[in-house]
């Protein structure tokens, strides 16, 4: 959950870390080019404090000025339909899953261009830096059914599979898939949509359906954080308060369920706000450091790491062997094809990952189910600390508002806290069982954006050098959803994720030292990639990883370590075309 971009350093002309993505800013000159950097009138519009916690995070609200991308028809390439099928977000639409009607029979071409792509292979390493050409020469025999996999995507724009929606503007990420919701579930699914775009209110209320914030809490709305249902971004400065952007805390220990042992004093996250009466926590922020890497061909990248610090905190400080973690709110979107996924699909990606022997070893976490009273597959949160998407609902309405449910029904009140223990203007569970049902189904109902510029012969070339740096082993291209009771829609859906769902040793530079359930404090989720060039429009910067670090995909790339090593080196040593290629196909996703 968190704010606002800092301002770059520039080091050279050629410097990379700010290039991002120029077809989405509509730049035709740099378009041609795969990438640009931000535009500076954007960053001083942020910087001025344009954007606020209020009005611009609701759909009807007036864009500033237009960030829908404009993709050049270039040879070779097409351009993406940018036009929604709806009036708005807020009808039930007849037309928006309109590529229900427009599936690309692609067997037999995938296959084609997938022997294509193998049989060039050669001829095009001849053309990389030699560091490059050894890993390539080493990666494409291992790699040839991912290739393959990687190749037949480019054919299939729907990476949601019947949940895909040609919306390329801001409210990409919120469009739902009214045609395969059922009608008798369309009024739970636009209440529960109602719900997670309400901003609750301190008890007692008029309306008691929406009231319950606090004691203690972070913000008021679940899209004070996940704006148009996309990612949250750290501050830029210490001065900055983190608005879509939280700290977990625990210490050394297993809970009760083998979970994070929660801070004595503070509990599992720290809470800034308190309802009157009640104090808050205290506050986080960040400082950040900066250091260079230097790519093969010379080129300098800038890189920053954010180290948390506590002010103002309300019941003294904290326990010594204190472990924090501080996150981004994720994409809230296909999380639903997500949990639609097979467990026994899950764990044999992990066996065969294992089975392979190239250093890249997926594992999965196992975690308390509260409504099953048992331990299960863990599925999502940067950890994957959470078994499915109900109880990631109910978790965070608890921990990021104080809003109680079934599964989660005492406030969040560690003992040291008396004010908090003795507010008692609430009701429990505040949130009944039905609206958190709407919920639920809201998020299995919500689309994912269709790729664009798939023909596009770098596109395409950048997809084949992602499976050649082994990038594809942990961002798996394709999954398949299985039966799926709860949303019978999401089932025998081929989709695109780019994950695997399993946690992967991510090195030193990334870790956090705070372990979850079986996650180690170097370990992390593989997050998947859908969307991902539609990030600096949906939610209006382009900060990745989970503290929202890197300001570029070629920042998040060089901050992988531990099992990824292997792929970060083969991208540092590739020429500047393939990088090129390999973020224009970055932002085809």
């Amino acid at each position: 959950m968190s704010q606002h971009m800092p301002e770059r350093k520039e080091r050279a002309a050629t410097s990379e870390p700010a290039v991002f993505f120029a077809r989405l800013r509509g730049e035709s000159r740099q378009a041609k080019q795969g990438f640009a950097r931000w535009s500076p009138p954007w960053h001083a519009d942020r910087r001025a404090g344009a954007r606020s916690d209020g009005a611009h995070l609701t759909a009807d609200a007036p864009p500033r000025r237009s960030l829908s991308p404009a993709f050049p028809r270039e040879e070779g390439g097409s351009t993406a339909s940018t036009a929604a099928r709806t009036t708005g977000p807020d009808s039930f639409p007849t037309g928006q899953n309109d590529t229900n009607n427009n599936r690309t029979q692609a067997s037999g071409a995938q296959a084609t261009l997938a022997n294509a792509a193998n049989a060039q292979a050669p001829k095009a390493a001849a053309n990389h830096r030699r560091p490059f050409r050894t890993l390539l020469r080493t990666a494409t025999l291992s790699a040839l059914p991912l290739l393959a996999l990687a190749a037949g995507a480019n054919l299939d724009k729907r990476p949601g599979g019947d949940f895909t929606t040609d919306d390329q503007g801001r409210e990409a990420y919120t469009r739902i898939a009214w045609e395969q919701v059922p009608a008798a579930q369309r009024e739970a699914i636009a209440n529960g949509r109602g719900l997670v775009r309400q901003t609750w209110v301190i008890s007692p209320s008029v309306d008691p359906s929406i009231a319950g914030l606090g004691p203690t809490y972070n913000r008021p709305s679940c899209l004070s954080c996940h704006a148009r249902n996309g990612r949250g971004e750290p501050p830029a400065s210490a001065d900055e308060p983190m608005r879509s952007m939280l700290v977990r805390l625990s210490i050394p220990g297993l809970d009760t369920h083998g979970g994070p042992r929660p801070e004595p004093v503070y509990g599992e996250q720290l809470n800034e706000i308190g309802v009157p009466g009640v104090p808050g926590e205290g506050e986080a922020y960040l400082q950040w450091q900066t250091q260079v890497e230097r790519l093969a061909d010379g080129t300098e990248v800038e890189l920053r790491r954010p180290t948390v610090a506590f002010r103002k905190l309300a019941f003294g400080p904290l326990h010594a062997d204190t472990l924090s973690s501080p996150r981004v709110a994720p994409a809230i979107f296909g999380l639903g094809l997500l949990e639609a996924v097979p467990e026994a699909d899950i764990l044999a990606i992990a066996e065969e990952q294992r089975r392979e022997g190239r250093g890249v070893a997926g594992m999965p976490n196992r975690v308390w189910d509260v409504a099953q009273g048992r331990t299960v597959l863990g599925r999502f949160g940067w950890k994957a600390n959470q078994p499915d998407l109900r109880q990631q609902v109910a978790g965070a309405l608890a921990g990021d508002m104080g809003i109680t449910s079934a599964l989660f029904p005492e406030p969040n009140c560690p003992p040291a806290q008396s004010a908090c223990a003795a507010w008692g203007a609430d009701r429990h569970p505040e949130l009944s069982a039905e609206a958190l049902q709407d919920m639920t189904l809201y998020h299995y109902a919500l689309m994912v954006p269709a790729r664009r510029r798939t023909e596009a012969p770098e596109v395409q070339r950048g997809e084949q050098l992602f499976a050649a740096a082994g990038c594809a082993s942990c961002h798996r291209p394709a999954l398949r959803t299985g039966p799926f009771p709860p949303f019978p829609a999401l089932a025998g859906q081929t989709i695109r994720p780019y994950t695997d769902l399993l946690l992967h040793d991510m090195g030193d530079g990334l870790a956090d030292g705070r372990p979850d359930y079986l996650a180690s404090g170097r370990q992390w989720r593989t997050p998947p990639l859908w969307g991902l060039g539609l990030l600096p429009v949906a939610s209006e910067h382009g900060t990745l990883l989970h503290d929202g670090r890197a300001r570029s995909p070629l920042e998040a790339i060089l901050w992988h370590g531990g099992e990824a090593s292997a792929s970060r080196e083969a991208v540092r040593a590739m020429a500047k075309a393939e990088r090129e290629a390999l973020l224009a196909f970055l932002a085809s996703l």
